[in-house]
């Protein structure tokens, strides 16, 4: 059968009947451990000579993360994964896995809230250099590269400032030394991005998000080479960064119709964007598929598609924002992204209220900014919520 296309790959990819039952449906292997045939075969297993389950805390956890992690290293080009807890399980378990003291980590400088405290708070004190540069500058870029630099961390399309970043150039520059290239994915999805053609050594999503797709889970995902993956071993079986069982099947579920909802989030989006830019109370729009994204030259070279994604300033400032996200109707104010709703939140106060504020003001995450996942619903009924609540300005 010839490759199949990535919806269908959404649908079929990793999945087989259950061998036991002839179950249709992936079963949840709500199991905590695993019956040998005969203590030689335990003995191997824990060796690493035979291939098998052990412990739903040992990688390959159980048969339902298994299909999990195929499915999503078939929608990336990738030849494996592993899942995580959550989306920071798993850049930790790769921070972690890759970076030892006295080594440098160069990273995008508008990352997710959680991500830049890991980054400045807790990999610092660990003696491990990091430097938060803008990426969407390739000088700097290349400046900021050191002789002991081991990791280059991209966010593209960064959150919430919309940037993207050259993502083919960086890894290209990372690969000239000693650097590995991991890109967060989570706002394109593989469905409008894949990192790894691009260059990138592994590739991450925040499973929470639009993996899931229902704001009913968390969970994190790594996709790279088979020997990246088992590089990631010793520190995902010792610290307990597994996804449960019941996560890995809702997560499953969700990429069934992962193309799907990613058609529609980005159409919405796209329509809203556009009602936001010429709309006289805005002040600004940051939207991947808008001819006045800075970026948006390199967004058609990288992307095939926008996401559901962005942000806008408010002509009033943040009061004015404060009164518009209070007086929405149908979208709802709520931190995370990715749900079949439309959430709207405020980084500076919410998601980013970790972040230094001069860091913050720096990297362009600015108090007038307001970021919007655009959802599923009727984009006319979604442009109508915010148009009452601007009225109200």
């Amino acid at each position: 059968m010839k490759k199949m296309k990535f919806g269908t790959l959404c649908v079929h990819a990793g999945e087989r009947p259950d061998p036991s039952s002839g179950a249709h449906t992936t079963p949840i292997y709500q199991t905590s451990t695993f019956v040998f045939d005969s203590a030689e075969q335990g003995a191997a297993r824990f060796a690493g000579e035979e291939d098998g389950y052990i412990y739903a805390r040992l990688i390959p956890n159980t048969p339902t993360h298994a299909v999990l992690v195929e499915k999503m290293a078939a929608l990336e080009g990738g030849e494996t994964g592993q899942s995580f807890s959550s989306g920071m399980a798993a850049i930790t378990g790769v921070a972690l896995s890759l970076l030892n003291k006295g080594d440098h980590l160069l990273s995008t400088d508008v990352v997710y809230g959680g991500t830049y405290e890991l980054f400045a708070s807790v990999l610092t004190r660990l003696g491990i250099e990091v430097s938060f540069v803008d990426t969407t500058d390739l000088e700097k870029v290349q400046r900021n590269l050191k002789k002991n630099t081991r990791m280059v961390f991209l966010e593209t399309p960064a959150n919430p400032t919309m940037k993207v970043c050259d993502i083919a150039a960086i890894c290209a520059m990372a690969g000239q030394g000693d650097a590995v290239a991991i890109v967060d994915n989570t706002f394109a999805t593989p469905m409008f991005q894949k990192p790894l053609q691009l260059g990138a050594d592994a590739v991450l999503h925040s499973c929470t998000k639009y993996i899931g797709g229902h704001a009913d889970l968390l969970g994190g995902v790594v996709v790279g080479s088979r020997e990246f993956i088992k590089n990631l071993m010793p520190v995902v079986n010792t610290t307990g960064l597994t996804m449960a069982p019941h996560e890995a099947w809702l997560c499953i579920r969700g990429l069934k119709t992962l193309h799907l909802r990613m058609e529609r989030h980005a159409n919405n989006a796209l329509e809203v964007a556009r009602f936001l830019e010429a709309h006289r109370k805005i002040a600004w729009v940051r939207y991947p598929g808008l001819p006045s994204h800075p970026q948006y030259e390199i967004v058609r070279k990288q992307m095939t598609g926008f996401g559901g994604m962005l942000s806008f300033g408010i002509a009033g400032g943040i009061e004015a924002g404060r009164k518009l996200m209070n007086s929405l109707e149908l979208c709802s104010l709520a931190v995370s992204l990715g749900a079949v709703d439309t959430l709207i939140s405020h980084p500076a106060s919410m998601t980013h209220a970790g972040v230094p504020k001069e860091v913050r003001i720096k990297a362009s995450i600015t108090d007038d900014l307001v970021r919007l996942s655009v959802g599923i619903e009727e984009s006319e009924d979604i442009i109508a919520d915010l148009d009452q609540a601007l009225d109200r300005l």
